[in-house]
């Protein structure tokens, strides 16, 4: 039996693996379900002894652990690290779910459950593709090792230094993302960039307690103005980041880069549409895709401060609050541009009030691969294959923290390879995973394998 025999005569076992996976309700952003969280990894450690593994071991990281296994029998080809991550999102809203979220049901070729999208079905393939070729050849085409997380989904807050500190056992030539997706069901993409992210908050405090508008109106700085203008003044009325310095490390787009993008089909009037507004805004010189994607921002995520119920109260609040973030690209870094922000509030800030900001810890590096990457040039091949068509070259507005602690800390890049679709409400109620990508997934990351071996 070859391994493409294997994967079709195991489907039945396989979707029932993976119903079982998705019974655990690995919520990494809930205390009460760290337990669940670590017996998912030690479901995942038993899928890789039975796949063929070796080494397979749970790893302490000061958080959520993540599981390790390896198999290095090929001497003089590439070492590849097939990531994923097996924690998932919170419930909410339960009254939404059309059946219990960790209850997995499949109606119409697709199952539905929390986690099934992202993560669980897509990083379970790439484990069922390694035991049907250790089960039917009894080697693999490449070196392979496997780093699985249980805390993707807060950010992978003990990663930096938990991979950094073991940097010669994840050593590879580089990482396999199951954590993806494709353009749709029809067309490929690969996803060659990400976004960085920086958050700050910004209090600003006027007189020690609110006062009569009336007494005061006009005599004091008034917190919420203050803060309306040194809002303001973060950006030009078109758009473009007035902060001195946030644009310095920005790597512009080539033409040929623009000349791809260009080939995304994107819909702007079913956008506006979708959106009820009446026109785009932002950064003038790029298109709506070229700025979701490529170009760095800030904006304002919540605002708050002085009267806010019903009806009419005369009071001049004490304080005013708001809280920003920045989403970067290559080659910004979260702590210069928070700083830059951080500076540019206190030389803007009036007279009259007294401003606190604090950078707050959820950053996140930019990610950018070269689109010619010998990981991305044999995927490529893959996807043609499968799909019959060019893949796209896409990037995100979105964040995937790890992929920059691999290229920090290892020096490595990460091949995006993962099979779900943007329409299967990953975070949201009634998540759903297709199984014919579920199947496509093991096919393709065998079929990957024996590329990257030649």
């Amino acid at each position: 039996m070859n391994w493409q025999n294997y994967l079709e005569t195991h489907q039945s076992d396989f979707t029932e693996r993976l119903l079982d996976f998705l019974r655990i309700p690995s919520i990494s952003s809930l205390p009460e379900h760290a337990a669940d969280v670590r017996r998912a990894g030690e479901w995942v450690m038993t899928q890789l002894r039975n796949a063929g593994m070796e080494h397979v071991e749970m790893m302490e990281t000061g958080g959520h652990p993540v599981v390790y296994a390896d198999w290095l029998h090929a001497p003089g080809k590439p070492t590849v690290m097939i990531y994923g991550h097996f924690d998932v999102q919170p419930v909410d809203p339960i009254a939404l779910w059309e059946s219990p979220p960790f209850e997995p049901v499949i109606k119409n070729d697709c199952v539905y459950a929390r986690g099934a999208s992202d993560d669980k079905g897509n990083m379970l393939a790439p484990i069922l593709a390694l035991e049907a070729l250790l089960k039917t050849e009894g080697r693999l085409p490449v070196n392979v090792k496997c780093f699985f997380e249980g805390q993707e989904e807060i950010g992978s807050p003990t990663l930096p230094a938990f991979i950094a500190a073991h940097k010669e056992k994840f050593a590879c030539d580089f990482i396999l993302s199951a954590d993806g997706g494709q353009w749709d069901e029809t067309q490929p993409a690969l996803l060659v960039g990400l976004k960085g992210l920086c958050a700050l908050q910004i209090d600003v405090v006027g007189p020690a307690y609110d006062v009569h508008s009336g007494l005061y109106g006009g005599v004091i700085q008034n917190p919420i103005h203050a803060l309306a203008a040194i809002l303001a003044s973060m950006r030009s009325s078109d758009g473009r980041i007035l902060v001195e310095g946030f644009y310095d490390d920005v790597v512009p787009l080539s033409e040929a880069e623009r000349a791809e993008l260009a080939r995304v089909p994107y819909d702007e009037e079913e956008v506006r549409r979708k959106l009820n507004i009446d026109a785009f805004f932002g950064e003038p010189g790029y298109t709506p895709l070229e700025r979701a994607w490529t170009r760095p921002t800030l904006e304002v995520n919540g605002i708050w401060g002085g009267f806010q119920g019903e009806g009419v109260k005369t009071v001049l609040p004490s304080e005013a609050h708001a809280k920003i973030t920045c989403r970067l690209v290559a080659n910004q870094r979260p702590e210069r541009i928070a700083q830059l922000v951080k500076a540019h509030v206190e030389s803007h800030t009036p007279p009259g009030v007294r401003v606190k900001t604090t950078i707050l810890e959820n950053g996140a590096l930019p990610y950018l691969m070269p689109a010619d990457h010998p990981g991305n040039l044999a995927a490529r091949d893959v996807l043609v294959e499968e799909y019959g068509k060019e893949p796209f070259l896409a990037r995100s507005g979105g964040s995937i923290p790890v992929t920059a602690m691999f290229l920090e800390s290892l020096g490595a890049y990460t091949v995006s390879f993962g099979f779900a679709l943007n329409d299967e409400r990953q975070h949201s109620p009634n998540e759903f995973f297709r199984l014919a990508n579920f199947q496509r997934g093991q096919r393709a990351y065998c079929k990957l394998l024996y590329r990257l071996a030649a």
